[in-house]
């Protein structure tokens, strides 16, 4: 079949649901097509959003998803080398960006969580993924989202210790919510934060151990947002740019230019 190129991952005005759109007569080949786009997540991290967005229709996928799932491989036909750039730069610190999608299921209402951590110049981590529950707030949804990233940077930080690679302390975390660092910074909880407490205390009993320290990002300069929402090709290539994620010929044409 023939795909024609198209500019972002999945198109940000189609709005994807559970059980609207005609019936697939064979839902094996919709099933297939997002298992296989699924191993390409792990050096594509540009499409984790949009793979992790198709992989919640594979029970009973609909003619909608199919045609949003093509849409994805027309974006890879443009550009089927791009792929993440590690740096050898000997620099090991770690910084984090986090962010959430509030209310973005439109089936169960539930908000999206994304993140990235970078070790130097490369990223190393990245996910994306709808929360387990639904978050009553905007700063809740964000909350959730800086409590998954602590956790994974915990796990990283071991490991880079039991390696004895150096890195500084505290891990810089940075979020758009100045909302849910307030929660993190502050030490009484208020009525309307008690059932997120668990989230609070690990997040804020990480802050106090000197692990991470929380930093207000910018919503233009946070890299975590494309693993929370379709974006538009401008958002999309910027924040890839951000992020070096270039395809193959650029890769090789700066290996040989250090040379």
């Amino acid at each position: 079949m023939d795909y024609s190129i198209l500019p972002s991952p999945l198109d940000p005005t189609v709005n994807l649901k559970a059980k609207v759109g005609t019936t697939l007569t064979d839902p094996t080949y919709y099933r297939k097509l997002v298992g296989k786009l699924n191993f390409l997540t792990y050096t594509r991290m540009d499409i984790a959003y949009s793979v992790q967005h198709l992989s919640q229709f594979t029970q009973d996928p609909r003619e909608p998803h199919l045609k949003s799932a093509f849409h994805l491989l027309g974006y890879l036909k443009g550009d089927p080398t791009m792929g993440i750039f590690m740096s050898h730069d000997p620099n090991c610190n770690i910084k984090a960006y986090c962010d959430s999608d509030w209310a973005a299921c439109p089936d169960s209402r539930k908000s999206v969580s994304g993140y990235i951590i970078l070790l130097g110049n490369s990223h190393v981590c990245w996910k994306s993924k709808k929360q387990e529950t639904i978050s009553l707030s905007s700063a809740e949804a964000e909350y959730r989202a800086l409590r998954k990233v602590v956790e994974e940077l915990v796990w990283l930080c071991r490991l880079l210790e039991e390696l004895t690679v150096p890195f500084a302390k505290p891990v810089e975390v940075f979020c758009d919510s100045k909302s849910s660092l307030h929660i993190a910074r502050n030490h009484v909880f208020h009525e309307r934060t008690k059932h997120i407490e668990v989230d609070c205390h690990f997040v804020r009993s990480k802050l106090q151990e000197g692990l991470n320290s929380l930093h207000h990002v910018a919503t233009d300069n946070q890299l975590a947002d494309v693993l929370t929402k379709a974006l538009t090709r401008v958002k999309n290539s910027a924040i890839l740019g951000k992020l070096v994620v270039f395809a193959r010929v650029y890769t090789l044409y700066c290996s040989e230019k250090r040379r």
